[in-house]
Parts: structure tokens; sequence; C-alpha cells
């Protein structure tokens, strides 16, 4: 077997607490920043690469190239090709994509719903002292 290539076994056993559990490869792809929000884009619908780029604002093209490489790799992103001059390359999101993004959808609606909390709860911490007294080491 090629080096960096799991078998099926390796790919359906562990817990992601576990550093090798390939779980967390997907993980690392989709719990992103910009792994959410391509996830939340595709999910209002099907788009073209620049279309999902003006979508979600201050991605680099890199960036986007990048992960859509990568969520495509994993089974959540389609990537259609049309033969046309040039190319018309259209994202969809696949089933799994789809059942991945419901949650993905509460959980951003559930951060922007404690928003004002959490900047007062961040606020807090950046003024708070460092140590109380009794904390200060020695």
């Amino acid at each position: 077997m090629k080096k960096g290539v799991r078998s099926k076994a390796d790919l359906t056993q562990g817990t992601v607490f576990d550093p090798n559990c390939p779980v967390r490869d997907v993980l690392s792809h989709i719990a992103t920043r910009w792994g959410v929000l391509i996830v939340a884009a595709l999910n209002e619908g099907p788009r073209r690469y620049f279309e999902l780029k003006a979508r979600i604002g201050g991605i680099s093209e890199k960036m986007l190239a990048q992960t859509l490489r990568l969520l495509t790799r994993d089974g959540i992103v389609e990537r259609d090709v049309e033969p046309s001059s040039p190319p018309k390359v259209t994202y969809t999101l696949t089933a799994l994509g789809r059942e991945l993004a419901n949650p993905l959808h509460q959980l951003l609606e559930r951060i922007q719903a404690c928003n004002q909390d959490v900047t007062a709860a961040q606020l807090a911490y950046d003024h708070a002292p460092l140590y109380t007294e009794s904390q200060v080491p020695q």
C-alpha cells in the first residue's frame, strides 16, 4: 500500500480524541473558518468559483481553491465541469455535504445569536488583570 494511503479498515476505526483518527482529517477541513463558510454558502445552492469568492468575504483565491479541493476529496463538495470555452465549473454539496451542512448551519445561527455575549466576555477578559495578588507567581 502507498505511504499515506489508508485501508478501508483504517478509515472506519478510531475516535476523534485519538491523534491517529482519520475523522480528524475531515474535521480539519470542514471545521475551519473557510470550510464552514464554503459549506454554508453551497447550502444556499450551487455556485461557481467567483460567486463563492464574492459570497465569502475575505477569502483569498488560493485558500478558496485549496479548501474546495479538500472538501471535494472528502466527498462533501462536488465539482461539475461543463465543457465549454472556457470550461464552466459549478460547485454543489453532495448528499454527505448536505447532511453535514444542517448542523453547521445550526451552529452558525447559535454563534450569531450569542455574539454579543461572546464580545462582552472577550472585553471582560481583555480588561481583567492577569493575576490577582494571591495568584502572582513567586
